[in-house]
């Protein structure tokens, strides 16, 4: 059992996961329905399906609250993503790939990861209003800080013999770490982008909390100000399983492009 490279499964490791939310929904339930731990501070999770219900199609409104919140929120991550990608991996590369700017942009990258980015809301509403703008650089913020250190040390995990057999065929020292040391860094790249745009769903209700007319965000905040626990574990779900999608849509590609890692 306690051997981190036994192989386990499909079938076993299916049941497990499903055998694991059963469970939690069981226990759930019988918080709620005995009413261990009452209505306010945790709905059944039969008034969480309804509250779905309703929020996924109001009629009196004539349309669905948790449709549009989600296509907010999910473009808000989207754009996000797509700049800290483009921002993010290239200065990783750089600082992975030249140990004097490593050395001069270090300072001012690695104390970040660990400053609470939330704290910062204030001062972007100051510079940025409470518009879109403010919430897309927010969740950049809150991601960049984390890919570029990731892409950074994946480019100076990849072995030294890589550098020195490039060189030795005759290459550039450019040439020896465009062809030989970033391709190699790439799945453990792409394990970095993977996870600073997770950590952007983290950030989505912060983000959206300020001044957001649409949102996951927004709608948990409504929620909350009249007291309606249930929609607020229905906003919470949902941004749970959209970052459970975006995860394993973004696993997947990553599989497919670079598939000796899942061979390995």
């Amino acid at each position: 059992m306690w051997n981190p490279y036994e192989p386990i499964p499909r079938n076993l490791r299916t049941g497990l996961g499903i055998g694991a939310a059963v469970s939690v929904l069981l226990v759930w339930s019988l918080l709620s329905g005995l009413e261990i731990i009452g209505p306010a501070k945790l709905p059944a999770p039969w008034a969480v399906a309804s509250a779905f219900v309703h929020l996924a199609w109001d009629a009196d409104r004539g349309e669905s609250l948790l449709l549009t919140a989600t296509i907010w929120s999910m473009s808000r991550v989207l754009v996000a993503g797509m700049i800290v990608v483009c921002l993010g991996v290239p200065a990783g590369m750089l600082m992975g790939s030249s140990p004097r700017v490593n050395a001069a942009l270090s300072p001012l990258v690695d104390p970040f990861r660990s400053a609470p980015i939330v704290a910062i809301n204030p001062i972007l509403v100051m510079w940025l209003g409470i518009g879109e703008a403010m919430k897309i650089v927010f969740l950049v913020l809150g991601a960049i800080v984390y890919l570029i250190p990731m892409v950074r040390d994946a480019v100076q995990a990849v072995p030294r013999t890589y550098w020195i057999s490039a060189r030795d065929l005759g290459a550039t020292p450019f040439e020896a770490v465009r062809h030989s040391v970033l391709p190699m860094a790439m799945p453990r790249i792409a394990d970095a982008i993977i996870v600073s745009i997770s950590v952007m769903w983290t950030y989505i209700t912060v983000a959206e909390y300020i001044n957001a007319e649409k949102g996951l965000g927004q709608l948990i905040q409504n929620a909350r100000r009249f007291s309606a626990m249930d929609q607020v574990f229905v906003g919470i779900g949902v941004i749970v399983f959209l970052a459970l999608i975006t995860y394993s849509a973004m696993t997947w590609l990553k599989n497919a492009l670079y598939p000796w890692e899942v061979e390995a």
